[in-house]
């Protein structure tokens, strides 16, 4: 009891605050730009598998065709777009989720659980896709298409020049396909897992425990919510990567030319080697900032629900 005061007493800010949803989303900035600048190289090689899935077909095969026809540089190409793009919608996905959780569950009241959450990410990720498309649009050109510019310093200017403001959001729509659901299954499946882990595993309140116990009991509902959420989300990221590379013209046509089936086998090995580890750091780190700001960690019963006004 005395530990969880002095926590208390040291807080920076108190929750629901706006000062906690600044850390919130200064914390989502940080996790999300920093952990996919780290998987740089995984996120060419699924890019590329699924443009010219014949051509990498695998792993290893697809990293060794890279390494040896481009360089081991062209495996960072498009790093600049992943940290600032990725840390711009790390920053509204997180801090939105924290801003909505807690509005829509004092104004619907007696409302699922899973219903909040589900609502609370999907109006989190709309604005988050908003800021992320633009740097998307061009991360994706320089990763596959060697000739089009070196980053986003040149890459903004020429695809401005070539299609003008709409081919920043070309892919706004499949963006929303692919992270909408994965956005709701994967902050559903990590509340749910965070409450199960400190009910039924550790069978102590979340109070009660060390930081370090907090921050495993996070990794481990971090992987679980990437992992499932991957394999939601995957048709769409293939269709978001066809669009940019003009292999089709709009999505239906992408979903005629790749096949119901490849559309969620192509390139989801890869792709769950990079979230579900992307996911995990991102929250651990995520939930670090919070703790360094003397702030609980993310998930398991709120203070909503505390007080009743949600139901289980």
């Amino acid at each position: 009891m005395g530990e969880t005061m002095k926590r208390v007493e040291r807080r920076f800010c108190e929750e629901f605050s706006p000062g906690y949803y600044g850390i919130c989303t200064v914390g989502g900035m940080l996790s999300a730009g920093t952990t996919h600048l780290a998987v740089t190289p995984l996120d060419v090689l699924k890019v590329n598998m699924q443009v010219n899935p014949i051509k990498y077909s695998s792993i290893s095969s697809g990293f060794s065709a890279l390494w040896k026809e481009q360089g081991p540089s062209f495996l960072w190409r498009g790093w600049s777009g992943k940290l600032f793009g990725y840390g711009a919608q790390g920053g509204c996905r997180f801090g939105l989720y924290e801003y909505f959780k807690g509005l829509y569950s004092n104004v619907l009241v007696d409302q699922n659980r899973t219903f909040i959450f589900f609502l609370s990410s999907a109006s989190a990720q709309v604005f988050a896709d908003v800021a992320l498309c633009p740097f998307e649009a061009i991360k994706v050109r320089v990763q596959t298409q060697p000739n089009f510019a070196k980053g986003l310093v040149d890459g903004f200017p020429k695809l401005y020049k070539t299609e003008g403001l709409a081919g920043f959001y070309k892919g706004l729509c499949p963006l929303w396909g692919r992270n909408l659901p994965f956005s709701m299954i994967m902050f559903s499946t990590f509340e749910h897992s965070v409450d199960f882990i400190y009910r039924r595993v550790v069978q102590q309140r979340k109070e009660d425990c060390s930081r370090v116990q907090q921050l495993g009991v996070t990794c481990l509902a971090g992987y679980a919510a990437g992992a499932i959420g991957t394999v939601v989300s995957n048709p769409a990221d293939v269709i978001v990567s066809s669009l940019y590379n003009k292999k089709a013209e709009n999505v239906l046509q992408a979903v005629k030319s790749i096949g119901l089936a490849n559309l969620f086998t192509r390139s989801l090995p890869v792709r769950i080697t990079i979230v579900g580890p992307v996911i995990t750091m991102q929250w651990f780190f995520y939930d670090s900032v919070k703790l360094l700001f003397g702030l609980p960690t993310s998930g398991g019963l709120n203070r909503q629900l505390e007080e009743g006004n949600l139901s289980a």
